[in-house]
């Protein structure tokens, strides 16, 4: 007489709704449409590029992403498109299970701007970063002999400014001359500052600082046309 093991015919029975529950599944993902993209800015330098500037980044087959099948969708595209962007330092975009689609963008952080015939800025890794519509940084105005594929001689001085509380708060403008060396001015002051090289730049910028300070509390600061930091040993001043 044939037993009939009923307990394998519920475990086949049971592979089978699961495999065919995965199907299903599968095939409704493969069909979700992806809404609008979420997007979040990351650090706190989020002003120069918006949601919607973003969003616009995020094109495929000449269309938005938002309305067309997830399994067409090829991040990687969508990642090195907003990477390409000159405002933005580096982009992630990634999509849940449900279809939704995001992307984590931290934007570049602008430490100069370049006042000659182009205008741009330089931002803190020295690369070039654009103007935006959007808003317009408190930041050193670079002016003189610049040329924009030769930025690191005024991206290590604004460096230094933009790592120091002192001269962060008061240099307003750097200014490259025709042999490289540097000049700078400074908030409320209209004497110039004569750098020169970037040799021995951390003791010329302590000499500026103690000669500052001993200025400011002697009342004396506005007798002075030029500070002539060039000599990394002492600080020669020239009176109006």
């Amino acid at each position: 007489m044939l037993r009939i093991n009923y307990n394998y015919i519920k475990i086949i029975a049971l592979v089978g709704l699961v495999c065919f529950l995965f199907a299903f599944s599968n095939h409704r993902n493969k069909d979700r449409i992806v809404g609008e993209p979420n997007i979040e800015f990351l650090g706190e330098n989020n002003l120069f590029i918006t949601d919607e500037n973003v969003s616009k980044l995020l094109i495929q087959n000449l269309e938005p992403v938002s309305k067309q099948p997830k399994e067409i969708i090829d991040l990687n595209k969508l990642e090195s498109a907003l990477n390409s962007n000159p405002m933005i330092k580096q982009a992630e975009v990634f999509m849940s299970v449900n279809g939704e689609l995001s992307a984590e963008v931290e934007q570049k952080r602008p430490i100069a701007r370049v006042n000659t015939k182009a205008s741009y800025y330089i931002d803190d890794e020295g690369g070039f970063m654009p103007l935006s519509h959007n808003y317009a940084a408190r930041v050193p105005l670079i002016t003189g002999n610049i040329d924009k594929n030769k930025l690191q001689n005024v991206f290590q001085f604004a460096k230094a400014v933009d790592e120091d509380d002192f001269l962060k708060k008061y240099v307003i403008e750097i200014r490259q001359n025709n042999d490289n060396t540097i000049d700078f001015k400074i908030r409320k002051s209209d004497f110039t500052v004569h750098l020169g090289t970037l040799k021995q730049l951390d003791k010329k910028i302590n000499n500026f600082k103690a000669f500052y300070q001993k200025a400011f509390k002697d009342q004396i600061l506005e007798r002075y046309a030029l500070v002539n930091l060039k000599f990394d040993k002492q600080v020669i001043c020239t009176k109006k």
